[in-house]
């Protein structure tokens, strides 16, 4: 190989290049927000989800982000900012969500990477903070004798349906239901009902549309997921962060304090240190060494949302 050609396949993102690139990229950003979310974790400034474990998900994504790639084929770890990779990271770690489990998932919007949470990965939430125990979807067809009813308060209760066998035609649905039952069994289940022009019209919402092959081909299970999703984003919005905090333990008001000033920082996306540190390459006989055993305290100048060592 002529030394023009090896220069020309550095410049055009060869194979070799192409790999120590990503390398320099998980080093930089998904190291880092480890280090971040320890560093919180720390200062108690955030609790995760008891049983989740930011490592294993932070190198499972990193995992999944590399065989993912945007609208044009091109991989996002090359198309996306830095920047918006790291808060797509942070975003899922803080979440408490696996995209392993299909829980999450990772969308390239232009040069912007976007952490999108799933169905499955609505409903783990939803079980975690809003006490939700079990959610049960079901589709109305055409031929259904359906009836629900709506008590002085708003809230809805199916009252009637009666399905038969030959009534399920994925062209005659009508609509779907889900049906929310709760931990606490003195709460009465919570209902949502959509019909299918709305049904639709939250497809349109997507990516795709509604035009993808899962929704071509079973229409019922995707206005079931519709539902169940929209019922239970209420609780999740709604609700506390009791179910991060250890049975029996209290808080006091100065970490309430302190977790309301994280709160409202965390609502500012992560910027990336322009005068961080470049990865340089090292000897193969000398391994990079691993992260800092400790968490640093974090840099109360380093600003709201950023991460630090980058």
């Amino acid at each position: 190989m002529t030394k023009q050609t090896e220069k020309n396949n550095k410049t055009q993102g060869g194979p070799q290049a192409q790999s120590q690139e990503i390398a320099k990229i998980e080093k930089n950003i998904a190291d880092n927000v480890l280090h971040r979310v320890q560093t919180l974790m720390a200062n108690k400034d955030i609790r995760l989800p008891g049983g989740f474990v930011p490592e294993n998900a932070l190198k499972s994504a990193w995992l999944v982000l590399l065989e993912t790639k945007d609208r044009n084929g091109n991989p996002v770890l090359q198309t996306c900012t830095r920047e918006s990779i790291a808060n797509a990271l942070f975003n899922m770690a803080i979440q408490g969500l696996s995209p392993v489990k299909k829980q999450c998932d990772f969308i390239a919007y232009g040069d912007k990477l976007i952490m999108q949470r799933e169905y499955h990965g609505t409903i783990a939430l939803a079980k975690r903070y809003g006490g939700v125990q079990e959610a049960v979807g079901n589709v109305v067809y055409e031929s259904d004798e359906f009836e629900y009813s709506i008590d002085e308060k708003g809230y809805k209760k199916v009252t009637k349906h009666l399905q038969e066998l030959e009534n399920i035609d994925v062209n005659k649905i009508k609509g779907a239901y889900a049906t929310l039952i709760f931990e606490d069994h003195e709460r009465p289940p919570y209902t949502e009902i959509m019909t299918i022009a709305q049904i639709k019209q939250s497809w349109m919402q997507g990516a795709t549309k509604g035009a993808s092959p899962a929704h071509k081909n079973f229409p019922d299970q995707m206005a079931i997921k519709t539902v169940i999703s929209r019922a239970c984003k209420l609780f999740i919005s709604s609700s506390d962060d009791s179910a991060l905090f250890d049975e029996g333990e209290e808080t006091d008001p100065i970490a309430d304090a302190r977790a309301k000033i994280q709160a409202h920082a965390n609502r500012e996306e992560i910027t990336l240190d322009a005068k961080a540190e470049e990865v340089k390459d090292q000897p193969a006989d000398q391994p990079s060494g691993p992260g800092p055993e400790t968490p640093e305290p974090v840099d109360s100048e380093a600003g709201p949302g950023k991460i630090p060592g980058f």
